[in-house]
C-alpha cells in the first residue's frame, strides 16, 4: 500500500513540477516586458523631473535677469586723479633739490668737525707727555734706577732659560727620531705581515663566498623540494577528492558494484571517453543525462541491469549500449561559420564497440566558441558553447555552471593525476640534486673553517706586533710632545724677555729724561687744549642738526614718492571697473530674453511628456499585474510541490525503514543460529527444543551451593526446584559465569616454576628493602647533623648582621632607626629575614616608599652589616654611590674609611669625593690610535704601599681561586 501510494505521489509530483516549468518559462517571458515598461516608466519620468526643473530654473533667471540692475559706481573721476599725479610728481622734484643741498652742508660739517678733534688729541698727547716727565721728576732718580737694575736682571735670567729650554728640545728630538726609525721598521714588518693577511682574507673571502654560494643553492633546492612535495599533495589530495566525486550514490553505483553478477557493464561512460582538452563543459552539456550513463554491451545486459535494480530496488540508472551500427556523418550539412565550429563528435573518442552509441548521442551537435554564434545556428544545429549552454530549435539550457558532470569531474581527475605525478618527478629530481648540493655544501664549509683558523693564527701574530707598534708610536708621540712643550715654553720665554728689554729701554728713556730735565715746567698749560674741546662741541652739534636736516628730507621725499604712480594705477582701475559695468547690463539684457524663451518651450514640452508618462503607467501596471497572476500560482505550485517531495521523502523512509527492520531480524536469526552452532555444538531446532523459554529453568549454581552447605550443617531443608524462564535473571547468571570463567584463566603448566621464581624475586627484594631502609636512617642522621650546623651558623650569622645593621644604620642615619625581622623565629631553617628601617623624621611601612637615595642607603647598610660580620680580605663595590646627594655620600664615605682599616677595597666610581679618599686612581682611555691604555695616579706616599698591599692581595685571591 505504501509503495502505490508513493507511484501516486510521484505521479502528482511530475505534473506539479511541469506545470512549474511551464510557469518558470512565462515568467521569464514577462520579466523583459515588466523591466522595459518599468525603463520606460523610469526615463519618462526622469526626463519630465529634469524638464520641470529646467522651466523652474529659467523662470528664475528670467525674473532675477529683468530685476533693476546695480547703482553706478560713485568713484573719483580718473582725470582728476591724473591732474593730481602731476602736481604731486612737481613736488616730488622739489624736495629732491633740497636734499642734494642738505646732504652737501652735512659733509662740510663733518670735515670741520674731524679736523677739529685731530688737534684736540695732538694736544692731549703733549699734555699727557708733559705730566708724565714732572711725575717721574717727582718721584726721584732713585726709583727709576732700581727698575731698570731689575729688568736688566730678569732679562739675563731669561737669556739662560732659553738657553736650557734649548738643549732639552734637542735632546728630546733626537730620542724622537730614534723612536721614528724603529717605528718604521716595525712597520716594514707590518707590511710583510699584512701581505700575507691580504692573501688569507682573500682565501678566507673566497671560501666564505663559494659555502654562501652552495648554502644559497642548498636553501633554493629545499625550498624546490618543499615545494614539490607540496604541490604533490596537493595534486594527489585534489585526484582522491574528484575520485570520490565518481562514486555512485545511486543506481549506477549498484550496477558498477555488481560487475561479477552482470558481465555486460563496462563502467561509466565518463571513464571510457577521452575528450579533447578545453571541450569538456560542451561535451558534458551536448550528452546531457547521458553523461553520467553506465556503458554495457548489449540490450540483454540492459534488461538484466534494470531488473537487478527492480529486485534490489537500488534506484534508477541511465545505460548507453554497444552497437555496430554507425549513423551516416559523411553527409553532414556544411558550416558557414568559420573554423571556430566543431562537430561534438569530432573532439570524443570512445572505444570501438560504444563509439557508435557516442556518436549517434552527439549527431547534430556543433559546438562553438560564443552565444553570439550558437544563436545563429540554433534554427539549423542542435549547438553548445564552449561554456555549456545549449541551444536547439524552439529550446534552450544553460547559464551559470552548476554541479560538475561526470566527464568534466573525469577530465580534472586525469589532469590532477598528471600533475601530481609530474610534481613527484620533480621531487625526486629535486631530493637529489639537494642531497649533493649539501655534500658540497659540508666540504666548502670544511674549507672555510681551515682559511679562518690561519686568518686567526695571523691575527694574533697582526695584534703581538700591533702592540709593539703601539709602544714605539707612544714613545715617538711623548718625545715629540716634550719636544713641542718645551720649544712652547722657550717661544714663551723669548717673549717674556723680549717684553723686559721693551720696558728696560722705556725705562731707560725715561731715566734719561728725568736726570737732564730740569728745564722742564712744574704744570703744563692747558688754554689751547680747552679752547679745542668747545670748539668740537661747537662742531657736533652743528654736525646733528646737518643730519637731522638731512633725515626730515628723506622722509619727505620718501612719502611723496611713488603717490603719483599710485594715483595713475588708481585712475586707470576706476576707467576699467567703468567699462566693465556696462558691458554686464548689456550681457544682463540679453541673457534675460535667452530665459524667457528656454521658460516657455520647456513649458510646452512638459504637457507633452506629462500624457506619455501616463500611457507608460499604465503600460506597466498591466503588465505587473499580468506577473503577479503568474507568480501566484507558480508560488501555489512551488509549495504543492514542496509538499509532495515531503512526503514522498516520508514514503521512501517508511520503505526503507520496514526493509532495515526486515533485514535486522533476518540477521539477527542469522547471527544466533551460528552462534548455537558455534559455541554450544547445538543447532537451531535441538535448541528450541531442549532450552526453549517455555521450559523450566534448572536452579542457579548459588542456590544449589546453600543447599549443600544447609545440609552439610544438619539443617532439615528442601532441595532448590526448576523454575519458569525469566530473561533479565537468566541473563545475569549467563554473565555473571562468563565472568567467573574469564577470572579462572586458562590452565598454566608453568605455575610451580613461576611460583619459585616469583618466591626468589620476593626474598631478593625484600633483602633490598632493608638496606634501602638501613640507608634511610643513616641519611636522616646525617641531614639531621647537617640541619643542626646550618642552623647555629645561621643563628650566629644572622645575630651577628643585626646587631652590625643597627650600628652601621644610626652611622648613615643618624637619629633613624634599622633592624632586621626574622618572619618565622620559630624554623631558622625556612624563615626569611625582612628589613625595617625608619630614617628620622619619616614613619613608613614599606621600603618602596623611601626616596632612591635613601633605598641605596639602606641596601648599603645591609651590605657593610655583612661585611663587618664576617669580614673579607677585600671588596668590589660598583658605583654605589651614584644616587646618593652630598650629605650622604660624606656618611658613606666615613663607613668606608672605617672598612679600609681591616680590608682592601676597590670602588668603581664617578664621584670626585669618592676619588678624593683613595690611595691610587687607575682608570682606561683609548688612544688616537684606537688601542685602549690603562692610566693610574698614586696619591700619596702611604697610599703607595697601601695600593701595593690591596693589588697583592687581589692576586692572592684570583690565585687560590
Amino acid at each position: 500500500a505504501i509503495r502505490r501510494h508513493r507511484a501516486e505521489v510521484e505521479a502528482a509530483l511530475e505534473q506539479a513540477r511541469a506545470r512549474e516549468s511551464e510557469l518558470d518559462q512565462a515568467v521569464a517571458a514577462d520579466a523583459p516586458l515588466v523591466a522595459r515598461t518599468q525603463e520606460t516608466w523610469y526615463r519618462l519620468s526622469a526626463l519630465e523631473e529634469r524638464f520641470r526643473g529646467t522651466a523652474s530654473l529659467a523662470g528664475e533667471r528670467a525674473r532675477h535677469l529683468a530685476a533693476e540692475p546695480e547703482q553706478a559706481r560713485t568713484g573719483r573721476e580718473p582725470e582728476a586723479m591724473e591732474a593730481e599725479a602731476a602736481e604731486v610728481r612737481v613736488q616730488e622734484q622739489t624736495l629732491q633739490v633740497s636734499l642734494n643741498e642738505a646732504k652737501a652742508a652735512l659733509t662740510d660739517v663733518v670735515a670741520h668737525r674731524q679736523d677739529l678733534e685731530r688737534r684736540l688729541t695732538e694736544a692731549e698727547r703733549g699734555l699727557v707727555a708733559a705730566a708724565r716727565a714732572v711725575a717721574d721728576r717727582r718721584e726721584g732718580l732713585a726709583k727709576l734706577i732700581g727698575q731698570v737694575n731689575a729688568l736688566r736682571t730678569r732679562a739675563s735670567a731669561a737669556a739662560d732659560e732659553i738657553t736650557r729650554l734649548s738643549a732639552a728640545a734637542t735632546e728630546a728630538r733626537e730620542r724622537g727620531s730614534v723612536a721614528d726609525a724603529e717605528l718604521n721598521r716595525v712597520q716594514a714588518e707590518v707590511g710583510a705581515l699584512d701581505e700575507g693577511e691580504l692573501s688569507l682574507d682573500e682565501r678566507h673571502e673566497a671560501a666564505v663566498a663559494a659555502y654562501e654560494s652552495a648554502a644559497a643553492r642548498v636553501r633554493e633546492l629545499t625550498t624546490g623540494e618543499r615545494e614539490a612535495e607540496r604541490e604533490r599533495a596537493t595534486w594527489t589530495a585534489r585526484a582522491e577528492a574528484l575520485a570520490i566525486g565518481l562514486t555512485r550514490k545511486d543506481g549506477a553505483g549498484a550496477l558498477l558494484a555488481a560487475g561479477s553478477r552482470l558481465p555486460g557493464v563496462r563502467g561509466s561512460l565518463a571513464a571510457l571517453l577521452t575528450v579533447e582538452p578545453g571541450f569538456e563543459t560542451a561535451v558534458a552539456a551536448a550528452l546531457g543525462a547521458q553523461a553520467d550513463a553506465i556503458a554495457v554491451d548489449s540490450w540483454d545486459d540492459v534488461v538484466a541491469a534494470f531488473e537487478l535494480l527492480r529486485t534490489d530496488d537500488a534506484g534508477r540508472a541511465g545505460l548507453i549500449v554497444g552497437t555496430d551500427h554507425r549513423p551516416d556523418t559523411e553527409h553532414r550539412p556544411p558550416i558557414s561559420v568559420g573554423a571556430d565550429a566543431r562537430w561534438a563528435a569530432q573532439v570524443v573518442t570512445a572505444p570501438e564497440r560504444f563509439r557508435a552509441s557516442v556518436e549517434h548521442a552527439l549527431s547534430g551537435v556543433l559546438i562553438v566558441e560564443d552565444l553570439g554564434t550558437a544563436r545563429r545556428l540554433a534554427e539549423r544545429y542542435r549547438v553548445v558553447t564552449r561554456d555549456g549552454d545549449v541551444l536547439g530549435a524552439g529550446w534552450a539550457a544553460g547559464g551559470s555552471s552548476s554541479a560538475p558532470s561526470a566527464i568534466e569531474i573525469q577530465a580534472a581527475v586525469d589532469e590532477a593525476q598528471q600533475k601530481a605525478d609530474e610534481a613527484a618527478a620533480r621531487h625526486d629530481r629535486t631530493h637529489a640534486q639537494l642531497a649533493e648540493a649539501t655534500a658540497r655544501a659540508e666540504q666548502l664549509q670544511a674549507g672555510v673553517e681551515t682559511a679562518l683558523n690561519a686568518l686567526h693564527q695571523s691575527d694574533a701574530r697582526l695584534s703581538a706586533v700591533a702592540e709593539q707598534l703601539a709602544e714605539l708610536g707612544q714613545a715617538a708621540r711623548s718625545a715629540g710632545a716634550e719636544a713641542t712643550r718645551l720649544e712652547t715654553a722657550r717661544a714663551a720665554a723669548e717673549q717674556a724677555r723680549d717684553r723686559d728689554l721693551a720696558g728696560l729701554s722705556d725705562l731707560e728713556e725715561r731715566l734719561h729724561l728725568a736726570e737732564s730735565g730740569s728745564d722742564v715746567p712744574a704744570e703744563p698749560d692747558t688754554a689751547e687744549r680747552d679752547s679745542l674741546q668747545g670748539e668740537v662741541a661747537q662742531s657736533r652739534q652743528g654736525e646733528m642738526e646737518a643730519r637731522l636736516a638731512v633725515r626730515t628730507g628723506e622722509e619727505r621725499a620718501r612719502a611723496v614718492a611713488g603717490r603719483a604712480d599710485q594715483l595713475v594705477r588708481a585712475a586707470e582701475v576706476e576707467r576699467n571697473a567703468r567699462r566693465r559695468q556696462q558691458q554686464a547690463r548689456e550681457a544682463r539684457a540679453r541673457a534675460a530674453v535667452v530665459a524667457g524663451a528656454v521658460r516657455d518651450v520647456a513649458e510646452q514640452v512638459l504637457t507633452r511628456i506629462g500624457a506619455s508618462v501616463v500611457a507608460a503607467v499604465a503600460e506597466r501596471d498591466a503588465a505587473q499585474q499580468a506577473r503577479v497572476v503568474r507568480e501566484g500560482e507558480l508560488l501555489t505550485l512551488r509549495t504543492r510541490s514542496r509538499t509532495l517531495a515531503q512526503e514522498l521523502a516520508q514514503l521512501t523512509d517508511a520503505v526503507h525503514r520496514d526493509e532495515m527492520v526486515r533485514a535486522e531480524q533476518r540477521l539477527r536469526i542469522e547471527q544466533l543460529e551460528t552462534r548455537a552452532g558455534e559455541e554450544y555444538g547445538v543447532d537451531a531446532e535441538a535448541l528450541i527444543g531442549e532450552y526453549g523459554p517455555e521450559l523450566p529453568c534448572p536452579p542457579s549454581a548459588l542456590e544449589t551451593a546453600e543447599y549443600e552447605q544447609a545440609l552439610e550443617r544438619g539443617e532439615q531443608v528442601l532441595a532448590p526446584q526448576p523454575g519458569p524462564f525469566h530473561r533479565p535473571t537468566q541473563e545475569k547468571r549467563a554473565s555473571r559465569a562468563e565472568r567467573d570463567l574469564a577470572l579462572l584463566g586458562k590452565v598454566n603448566p608453568l605455575a610451580l616454576e613461576e611460583f619459585a621464581a616469583l618466591e626468589e624475586r620476593h626474598q631478593f627484594l625484600s633483602t633490598q628493602l632493608e638496606d634501602l631502609k638501613a640507608t634511610r636512617r643513616d641519611l636522616l642522621i646525617v641531614v639531621k647533623e647537617v640541619d643542626d650546623r646550618i642552623l647555629e651558623v645561621f643563628t650566629a650569622a644572622y645575630h651577628d648582621v643585626a646587631r652590625e645593621f643597627e650600628i652601621v644604620f644610626q652611622s648613615l642615619f643618624p637619629g633613624g632607626e634599622g633592624r632586621l625581622i626574622l618572619t618565622d623565629p620559630d624554623d631558622m631553617l625556612m624563615t626569611g629575614i625582612e628589613v625595617e628601617a625608619r630614617p628620622p623624621g619619616k614613619k613608613v611601612k614599606r621600603l618602596s616608599l623611601l626616596s632612591g637615595g635613601e633605598r641605596s642607603l639602606v641596601a648599603v647598610a645591609l651590605l657593610v652589616a655583612i661585611f663587618r660580620a664576617r669580614p673579607s680580605p677585600f671588596y668590589i663595590l660598583d658605583e654605589i654611590e651614584a644616587a646618593l646627594d652630598d650629605i650622604n655620600l660624606g656618611r658613606l664615605l666615613e663607613l668606608i674609611s672605617q672598612l679600609r682599616s681591616n680590608s682592601q677595597i676597590i670602588i668603581i666610581t664617578h664621584q670626585k669625593r669618592t676619588m678624593e679618599i683613595a690611595d691610587a686612581l687607575y682608570g682606561v682611555t683609548m688612544r688616537g690610535d684606537g688601542v685602549t691604555q690603562v692610566i693610574s695616579q698614586r696619591l700619596h706616599d702611604a697610599g703607595e704601599r697601601v695600593g701595593a698591599a690591596a693589588i697583592g692581595a687581589v692576586d692572592a685571591g684570583i690565585s687560590d681561586k
